[in-house]
């Protein structure tokens, strides 16, 4: 398991800029509570005066920053590539709650949307205060999560005006509104045997709390906005080879595009997989069902993201 050195520093607004290379673990004020964040810096920071793109990084419901920098492994891209990451921790029952955390996407999940907490504001708060200290390309902020994290990042991108491009892994759509300000590109990858986030969406009630819609109406309501071709274009299916890890699997990239500003929607839909973020090389298969190498998430999402910057306000 990886290790990181992190330099605490109990509000975000005081640390000098510009900030260094490294990781951080920083908090800042927010709602009645002193909300935390951990911040990845590449490399390339400072080795000239260009700005830097940025990809928020929402942990799943139940889990917290610090699991998801090390489950997603996205640090390692980030360097290779020359981006920042940040890792928001969700919200608890209690203020001073460090673990099992969620997030509000709208429709889920946990305490945060029982609370109906503003995460949405958070984010953009958090955004903001890291982007003065490291040097930010406002045109090239993106955002991903796991799970609930996923749908939280689907609520950015529907939201706010600032993000460009948003992929979710295993968290479709789930927002109350679906109003968003501007052309949005979309990616997904989810797996129509995930029984979490059910690929077919989920109904709340009185036993249920957690309500979502199908995967497949989100990718129709982003391709609805964007004016996207209604027909995709859909790529050949990679299977598992028989005899390794990923037998009994497969993959099928769906492309909705060109839409509005060269907006696109993409799909990766997958069979024999569960509950994971592909490529990652941690897995709890117990409990979250088979992991996946037949794709790199973070360095599909990665391409997609540099493919598109933010071309309107």
């Amino acid at each position: 398991m990886a290790r990181f050195a992190s330099r605490v520093v109990t509000d975000a607004t005081e640390i000098p800029a510009p900030i260094r290379p490294g990781d951080y673990e920083l908090s800042l004020p927010f709602g009645g509570r002193t909300r935390s964040f951990l911040v990845h810096v590449p490399p390339q920071a400072g080795a000239d005066d260009s700005l830097l793109p940025m990809v928020v990084n929402f942990h799943g419901n139940g889990s917290n920053a610090s699991q998801q920098r090390q489950y997603s492994g996205m640090n390692v891209t980030a360097d290779r590539h020359g981006f920042v990451v940040v890792y928001p921790d969700g919200t608890g029952m209690v203020p001073w709650q460090r673990r099992l955390l969620s997030f509000n996407a709208g429709g889920c999940c946990g305490a945060a949307m029982r609370n109906n907490v503003d995460d949405v504001a958070f984010t953009e708060t958090v955004v903001s205060v890291v982007s003065e200290k490291i040097g930010v390309d406002p045109r090239r902020l993106y955002a991903t999560g796991m799970s609930n994290g996923g749908m939280m990042a689907h609520r950015m991108a529907a939201d706010s005006s600032r993000f460009a491009a948003v992929a979710s892994v295993a968290g479709q759509l789930a927002v109350i509104s679906f109003r968003p300000s501007k052309p949005v590109s979309v990616m997904e990858f989810h797996s129509i045997d995930d029984r979490w986030a059910s690929f077919e969406g989920r109904s709340g009630g009185s036993r249920v709390r957690i309500g979502y819609p199908s995967v497949q109406r989100g990718v129709d309501q982003w391709v609805a906005h964007n004016e996207c071709p209604a027909t995709p274009e859909i790529a050949d299916t990679v299977f598992g080879p028989p005899g390794s890890s990923t037998e009994g699997q497969s993959v099928t990239k769906i492309t909705y595009g060109p839409g509005r500003d060269g907006t696109e929607v993409v799909l990766y839909r997958f069979t024999g997989v569960g509950h994971v973020w592909p490529g990652a090389t941690m897995s709890l298969p117990w409990l979250t069902g088979r992991p996946t190498t037949l794709v790199d998430a973070n360095e599909i999402m990665w391409q997609f993201f540099s493919a598109h910057p933010l071309t309107s306000g």
